[in-house]
């Protein structure tokens, strides 16, 4: 799979549905959706471990709320919120943090990956040749992935790729949390040979909070107001690895991603758009680490 677009925004605003408005609007992402998309969101509900979305383990409520409404505004035929936990039973999440008054008010449909009617996606993987996945991605049209930025002491990082690829394997056949048949054992090249099937049409990464120090649930959440939008989920998930302070060749999923050329992790051939990145890398590190860091100029 190769992506044609590779624009990309970062946006600031202590109001973080303002800073997704204006990120979105930056890269023109109303003209991805039409009025005969099925749009499938899919939040990081990690686990309800810290229920509040200021732990950093889970996206905030009130701006998945502004999304949908956002969507809703595209005049989609379906929109659908669909996860599946790792650490614990979906709905269960859904409840402790809140998001079940949301879907329930704003009237859209819930779809737990953990749970079928399935459908096999072969992915070639040299441990999971095949899995099971929920047939609503099969049915979608359209597939955007809002989290929030971590780093992870197995994936190295969390942005819009590993939070769709690590949210469709069911708990029914893989287990909680998800290793019973080795998804783990390599983990970047499961999450590279799921990437290459599965497009992330719409990519919302939120640092607020970013998690440090370790992720997906035991680390330190930083607000930084910051949020990226992008086109392109390796573009997107090239520039949230910046502001942690690495290079794509840091992230093993985007390095496989990128030899398998699925562009584009060259932030000089990125539309890179509202903030710029050296600018975005400083206003991180002085919020997250007191410091000014920024590996690019």
């Amino acid at each position: 799979m190769e992506y044609n677009k590779f624009d990309v925004s970062i946006t600031q605003n202590e109001d973080e549905k303002k800073a997704v408005l204006e990120g979105l609007e930056l890269i023109d992402a109303k003209t991805l959706f039409t009025n005969d998309d099925i749009v499938l969101i899919t939040p990081n509900w990690v686990n309800k471990e810290k229920p509040h979305p200021s732990s950093g383990i889970t996206v905030g409520p009130d701006t998945l709320r502004f999304i949908i409404q956002w969507i809703k505004d595209r005049n989609p035929k379906r929109i659908v919120i669909a996860t599946g936990s790792g650490g614990g039973n979906t709905f269960d999440v859904m409840k402790a943090v809140g998001y079940e008054k949301i879907i329930q008010e704003e009237k859209v449909e819930l779809i737990d990956f953990n749970s079928g009617p399935y459908e096999e996606l072969v992915i070639e993987h040299h441990i999971i040749h095949s899995l099971k996945v929920n047939k609503i991605l099969n049915e979608k049209t359209k597939l955007i992935s809002f989290t929030q930025l971590k780093q992870h002491e197995e994936a190295t990082m969390s942005a819009s790729i590993k939070n769709i690829m690590l949210s469709i394997p069911s708990t029914e056949e893989h287990g909680t949390p998800k290793k019973d048949l080795g998804i783990h054992e390599d983990l970047h090249g499961f999450i590279t040979k799921m990437a290459l099937k599965i497009p992330i049409d719409l990519s919302i990464i939120s640092c607020n909070p970013v998690m440090v120090g370790t992720g997906p649930s035991k680390g330190a959440p930083y607000h930084t107001g910051l949020v990226i939008c992008g086109n392109n989920p390796v573009s997107s998930d090239t520039i949230g690895a910046r502001l942690l302070g690495f290079k794509p060749q840091g992230i093993s999923y985007l390095h496989q991603l990128e030899k398998a050329n699925v562009k584009e992790t060259d932030i000089n051939k990125i539309n890179l758009k509202g903030i710029p990145l050296k600018d975005a890398e400083l206003i991180f590190s002085q919020k997250v680490y007191r410091h000014n860091i920024a590996i690019d100029n």
